[in-house]
């Protein structure tokens, strides 16, 4: 229990301030500490992001006019087709492919984050 609300406080925390918690929290941490499988921690964080992150933060956000609806709307609609589609195929996967791919991604937007902000601070 206590697990879980730790990863539930970690998730929010970097959330709020980064925009990030369900793939690059959640889902690590149930793996990894509490021996979830790949897809039953991609769909638990899936689960789990819906109401809150769909309510308090948004509303948060919006309050402060930093969402761009049109560009949500289109975004969502893209987002939810291919989520399905995608989930439809990573439940027929052997976890250990969706955790390479999990990784492989992971390592790929470090270092572009990385790189495209070290070329900014070099200006």
């Amino acid at each position: 229990m206590a697990q879980l609300l730790l990863i539930g406080v970690a998730a929010g925390l970097l959330s709020g301030f980064l925009g990030i918690g369900g793939g690059l929290i959640i889902v690590p941490a149930l793996v990894y500490c509490l021996g979830f499988s790949q897809q039953m921690a991609t769909g638990t964080s899936l689960a789990i992001l819906l109401p809150p992150v769909g309510l308090a933060a948004v509303l948060e956000y919006h309050c402060h006019g930093h969402i761009h609806w049109r560009a949500t709307l289109i975004i969502a609609v893209g987002l939810f087709f291919s989520a399905w589609l995608s989930a439809h195929f990573a439940n027929k996967l052997p976890q250990i492919y969706l955790r390479l791919f999990f990784g492989a991604m992971m390592i790929f937007l470090g270092i572009l984050i990385v790189a495209t902000n070290w070329y900014k601070l070099s200006k």
